[in-house]
């Protein structure tokens, strides 16, 4: 058996970016365009306007509705934010400080040195059927977590620190740690409290995946079209710590983006809020009324190389590539100074931020000294990339920047799918760049860290690296990082091996960039722009 104790493991391969979306904005290309303008007639209320208690609120989502709905298995963008405001967690998590409050569990724990978190449940929560939330329902997600049989994206961030978990009676549960873990408070609100009554019946799992949604949170789901549109009510049984607001949302799902921005801009906007609006928008959409605001996070631009291709097996190449690239450039022309160059994996606003001790700096000269101490010359390069618009108007200054080396380099964009095809079916490849964003998932470094390197994980099969010496202490690394219980010593210790990664540069950021969010405030209050896909509405209302 495969160990799962420590990534984030795949379904299998060819299902990967259909069922998670893993890629975040990479994953808008594969919905098909001409259906994403509105919904269907019967569902595309617009008439929130008004800003009256009976009014509908329309959001644009840049992402699309079609990938999987199943709360243990999704990384897309517009499900998780929809899982949000549905299902429920024991504890959740602030949007933007992610710091953990009581949901369906009545309190958050306070002793956290140990190996066992008790927690009640609130009592008179139900499910949006009417059934009470008790203990089984807790257990029952969790088993379906932990269980080594079943492949899951949750897997990957629980299994290394959470034994099981216990039923003590209907309404209380306990969670049996391997060895005490603080920072698994905060991933409690990846794993939403499902109805066993409902998930349990055969097939249900598909059904989840392709939409069915049965929470205890403040809205429930009302209408599902793939590839257009869902919308939601606000559960008048709720009881909970984020009543809702609005008694009706309706959020489109239009991935390009002159529709997207078109749709709530001008006199006649159909739409209060959009997410993922494009830097080229932002001053148009203020002088019209908006508000438009970006959220700095781990969003990414990453470049991956298959280390199986030489000479991209030899760390010398590999840096060099990355000295070369003027990404002061880059930030100004193609991100309208909506980003930063990387100076570490990690965004410099993560708590476990230190600057690398390897740093890209625009560097041509050393790039290029390096690459004739490996003994390269003559190099042609092919850049298999991700079709996402932020990313195609970066890659004419990686181009040129490859290019003033000696590096004759070739741009091939393609859809996600396409891209990611060709690894999964080992199609020999150079560089891949693309896009991610494991904020979606949270602030913790060892949870971003694990998502993207360790022995089994999807991004380290797709380099080939991981059987390197230099890789396998890595791992070692990460792990004893893991359990250690000191927590500046565990910053420490990320930080050590974050250091590493930079300097193998296998997987790793070019540029951090912002993510926009507009919404018109004379009809919403409360939007706080979140650094990383999709939106949060369980604190605004109408203005």
């Amino acid at each position: 058996m495969r160990d799962v104790t420590r990534d984030v493991p795949a379904p299998d391969r060819r299902s990967f970016l259909k069922y998670t979306g893993a890629l975040g904005a990479a994953a808008t290309l594969t919905s098909s365009l001409s259906a994403c303008s509105a919904g269907p007639e019967s569902t595309n209320d617009t008439s929130g306007g008004g800003g009256g208690k009976d009014a509908t609120l329309t959001a644009v989502i840049g992402y699309g509705n079609d990938g999987s709905w199943d709360p243990t298995q999704t990384a897309s963008a517009f499900c998780m934010a929809a899982n949000n405001h549905i299902y429920e967690g024991l504890l959740d998590t602030d949007p933007i400080s992610r710091e953990p409050y009581a949901a369906l569990a009545t309190q958050v724990p306070g002793d956290l040195g140990g190996t066992s978190w008790k927690f009640t449940l609130r009592k008179g929560a139900t499910f949006h059927d009417g059934k009470p939330v008790t203990a089984d329902d807790v257990v029952f997600v969790f088993d379906r977590i932990l269980d080594p049989d079943t492949q899951t994206l949750a897997k990957g961030f629980f299994a290394s620190w959470l034994k099981e978990v216990r039923k003590i009676d209907a309404q209380n549960v306990e969670l049996v740690l391997k060895f005490p873990f603080p920072e698994g408070l905060s991933r409690l609100t990846l794993a939403k409290i499902m109805p066993k009554h409902v998930f349990s019946r055969p097939g249900a799992w598909d059904d989840a995946i392709k939409g069915k949604a049965v929470g205890s949170g403040p809205y429930r789901q009302t209408a599902h079209h793939p590839k257009s549109n869902t919308t939601f009510e606000a559960f008048t049984d709720y009881n909970g710590p984020r009543p809702p607001a609005f008694k009706k949302m309706n959020w489109l799902t239009i991935v390009d983006a002159a529709p997207r921005v078109a749709r709530i801009s001008g006199a006649g906007a159909g739409a209060q809020i959009a997410d993922n609006i494009p830097y080229a928008n932002i001053d148009q959409l203020k002088k019209g009324g908006l508000s438009v605001a970006g959220g700095a996070g781990m969003n990414n631009l990453f470049l991956m190389f298959n280390t199986k291709h030489k000479p991209f097996d030899d760390v010398r190449v590999r840096q060099a590539l990355h000295y070369a690239i003027d990404t002061e450039k880059m930030v100004e022309v193609a991100l309208k100074g909506h980003g930063r160059p990387s100076s570490s994996f990690l965004n410099e606003g993560n708590p476990s931020y230190r600057r690398a001790k390897t740093v890209y700096d625009y560097d041509p000269d050393k790039a290029k000294a390096l690459l004739e101490a490996a003994g390269v010359k003559g190099l042609r390069v092919e850049i298999l990339s991700v079709n996402v618009s932020w990313i195609v108007d970066c890659l004419p200054t990686v181009k040129a920047s490859w290019d003033a080396i000696g590096v004759e380099t070739t741009l091939s964009p393609q859809e996600t799918t396409a891209v990611f095809t060709k690894m999964d079916q080992k199609q020999d490849y150079q560089v891949v760049a693309a896009a991610s964003n494991p904020n979606q998932f949270g602030l913790d470094a060892d949870l971003i860290m694990h998502y993207n390197y360790g022995p089994q994980n999807l991004w380290m099969q797709y380099a080939r690296w991981a059987d390197t010496a230099v890789a396998k202490q890595l791992f070692r690394d990460m792990d004893q990082a893991t359990r250690e219980p000191d927590a500046e010593k565990k910053k420490a210790m990320v930080q050590d091996y974050v250091d590493v990664v930079a300097e193998q540069a296998v997987l790793y950021p070019v540029v951090h960039n912002e993510l926009m969010t507009a919404w018109a405030p004379a009809r919403l209050a409360g939007i706080r722009a979140q650094p990383y896909p999709g939106i949060n509405l369980l604190q605004a209302k109408w203005a």
